[in-house]
């Protein structure tokens, strides 16, 4: 199942949408920002309780 999370992007600043599908377990993948085009690397942890928790940052801070 795909959960939406809101991040701000780490260069503009905007609010964007990012879908996480929590049941393929921990990630780590870079996805474009949807205004500014820059990249962005995303780490997803699942918790025990099967929770995502997601950390976006800019390509100079990974």
């Amino acid at each position: 199942m795909l959960a939406p999370f809101d991040i701000a992007c780490p260069y503009c600043g905007e609010t964007i949408e990012i879908l996480v599908d929590a049941s393929a377990g921990d990630q780590l993948y870079i996805e474009d920002c949807q205004v500014c085009c820059r990249p962005i690397t995303l780490s997803i942890r699942i918790d025990a309780d099967g929770e995502a928790q997601l950390s976006a940052t800019s390509e100079n801070d990974a």
